[in-house]
């Protein structure tokens, strides 16, 4: 099943900005992605439509599953 990370980020406005990455890998680990989002945050390299990213919130990982019931 297809696992995309989603690394979500506080921005100036204080709402939240999501980066995501399709296809992560199965073994990736907490640590990983908090340094990730800690170098993403320091190099400031995002502008968001509500200002800079000013914060971490959190990291999820996120799986979706679909069934098809009738196709024609």
């Amino acid at each position: 099943m297809p696992r995309t990370l989603q690394m979500i980020f506080f921005n100036e406005e204080g709402r939240n900005v999501t980066i995501s990455v399709p296809d992560a890998r199965e073994d990736i680990q907490a640590a990983e992605v908090e340094e990730v989002m800690e170098n993403i945050l320091q190099r400031n390299i995002f502008l968001t439509p509500g200002g800079e990213i000013v914060g971490l919130n959190r990291a999820r990982m996120v799986s979706r599953e679909v069934e098809t019931l009738v196709e024609f």
